[in-house]
Parts: C-alpha cells; structure tokens; sequence
C-alpha cells in the first residue's frame, strides 16, 4: 500500500510528539495509518475516532500516510508508546511476526465476500492465536480486516503465469510476497511505494499489485494499460495499540477502545459494498482505453497450482507456529464457508 519516505519530516513529528503528555490516561490518543484519509483505512480511523469521542472524555489524533515517516516508522513509534494505535498491513509486519505473512499465500482467503467478511469476524486464529504472536511484540492486536480484491495493474496483458514471465513486478518487502510472484513465474521488485509511480512511468517495474480502490485513488492506471483480477488475494490490515498503553488503562476504556472497534468494524465491510464495481467505473471513465480482465476459473488454475508451493515456503520460514496458523485458518475457511 501507500508508504512515503519521509525520515525528515517523521523526525521532526516524533520530536513533537514526545514533548507531550505519554501516559495512558492522556487525554489524546494518536493513531496512525498506512493510506490516505479518504481510504479505507482512514475510513475505519475516522468511524473509531469519531466512536470514541462519542463516549468517552478522550480524543483521537489522526495521522494519515506519510505524516510520520514510512510503515516501519510508525510501526517502531507504536512500540515505543509514541503513538498509541497504528494500523499495519500483515505485509510489513510480517517481518515482526513471520506467521503473519499467512495472508499472503494465494487463494487462501475466499473471494465470496460474505464468507470472507464471516471468516474475519469469528476465525480462531485471528480472535484468539495471532493476539499473542503480537503480543510478545509489544502489541495489542485488536482487529483484522479486508481491504478488498488485490488485483495486478501491467504494461502488458496477463492471462497466464506465462505472461509475466521476466516481468519486473512490484512487491512489498515481504519474502512470501517475493516466493508467490516467483511462483506466478514475474521477477518480483521489492520497491518503496514513493517510487511505484515513476518506476511504472520509466519502465523501471512493469506491474504492481493492488485492491481496486487504491489503484484508482493513486492513479496507478495512468502508468499501465491493463488491470488483471486472478482473484488470487484479499488485502489485508490489522489495527494494533502499544500493549503498555492498552494494559495500563482502566476496564471502562478498554470498553470503550472495544466497542469502538466492533462499530468501525462493521462501518468499513457495509463501506467496501460496492467499492470494487465503483472504482473500476471511475478508472474506466478517466481511461477509456484501460482494459480489464477478469480471468475465468480456468485461465486461474495455473495461478492456483503455485499455491502449494508458497505454501510449503510459509511454513519453512515460520516452522510449526505457521503451519498451526495456516491449519487454523484452513477450518476457520471451512466454517465460514458453511
């Protein structure tokens, strides 16, 4: 997703912010995010900020993408207590917590958006196994949450892991991530997000991945020609608190953290009802000539077959903790699919 090098300017922030008040019961609470504040993410902090104030005396802080430096900075600033909620993508964090990089193996996660929607809210592995992997990371995991279909933006089109042969594909800096474009046959090109943009301008990279409303909110169909839905990945993000902070607070604010939660919860999934369709019809009327493809059950299997490789990759990274997760995540599957 979004990430903006901006050391500089997170500097200058962390200074500022750590000249305030840092005690759990301040009566500011800073949380930041990963997009814009017209995204998805930024949805979901306005509802749980906007929950919060409602009913408690405090207030949230919001700090959209790039205001504090690139993901890894907030990140280390929500460890620090410098920030009290950060909302990360599994994609970065998996290099804290390796099994969450689960979400990466392709076509694990269903493309029925109401069994997806019922996996996140009642999965064991999210509600009950992944709290701890975070924990011991200094973070309280408080929720998951879709972001929508991930579908590939190329200069070229792709119909067949044969198609991407030698094409240079923009990936996040994420080894699954890097073992499943491999496996789809690409060259995959860990690249800051700053630099997407200009690298698909210049030919540098010739394709990236992305859900479809950020593919048109950041314009990446003006420096490609062909979007490719292989229904392969359901983004993902997970909203976290310092674990300190969230300990130390009384029962009435952790209630009220919750409940806030639970509301934003629900306000993002009845959001993104839609917002796949809307966005292919914003990017198909400021680019007539962008050509979509959705690929058919069968033009997937190929894709589908390099599942169980990357599969067998999470689970050499991450040893019997991952393959607990992932056996986890297979039965929460099943259950939401009944």
């Amino acid at each position: 997703m979004r990430i903006h090098k901006s050391l500089l300017l997170g500097g200058v922030a962390v200074a500022v912010l750590m000249g305030t008040t840092m005690t759990s019961q301040a009566a500011t609470w800073r949380y930041a995010f990963e997009e814009a504040i017209h995204e998805v993410q930024g949805v979901f902090a306005t509802k749980f900020k906007e929950e919060v104030e409602a009913n408690s005396d405090h207030t949230i802080q919001l700090f959209p993408y790039g205001t504090l430096g690139e993901s890894a900075d907030i990140m280390e600033q929500t460890q620090d207590g410098i920030l009290q909620f950060v909302d990360q993508s599994p994609g970065f964090t998996g290099a804290l917590i390796p099994e969450a990089q689960v979400f990466f193996v392709p076509y694990l996660l269903p493309g029925d958006t109401e069994e997806l929607n019922s996996f996140f809210r009642n999965s064991v592995a999210i509600n009950e196994m992944f709290p701890e992997l975070y924990a011991e990371q200094g973070l309280e995991l408080l929720t998951m949450f879709p972001e929508g279909e991930v579908c590939m933006t190329t200069k070229e089109p792709v119909s067949s892991p044969a198609d991407l042969n030698e094409v240079k594909f923009r990936v996040m800096t994420n080894p699954l991530l890097v073992e499943s474009y491999q496996a789809f046959g690409a060259t995959p090109t860990p690249l800051p997000w700053g630099e997407v943009y200009g690298g698909l301008q210049t030919n540098i990279i010739q394709g990236q991945e992305n859900p479809m409303f950020f593919i048109e909110s950041t314009k990446m169909y003006e420096v490609t020609d062909y979007i490719t839905c292989a229904g392969h990945n359901n983004f993902t993000t997970a909203v976290m608190a310092n674990k300190d902070f969230f300990d130390g607070l009384s029962e009435e604010d952790q209630t009220v953290i919750n409940n806030a939660i639970d509301a934003a919860f629900d306000h993002i999934l009845e959001y993104q009802q839609g917002l796949h369709e809307e966005s292919i019809d914003l990017i198909m009327a400021d680019k007539p000539s962008m050509t979509l493809n959705v690929l058919s059950e069968e033009e997937r299997e190929p894709f589908m077959a390099s599942a169980a490789a990357v599969e067998e990759a999470f689970i050499g990274m991450t040893g019997d903790s991952g393959a607990e997760i992932l056996a986890q995540m297979k039965e929460d599957l099943e259950a939401a699919a009944m």
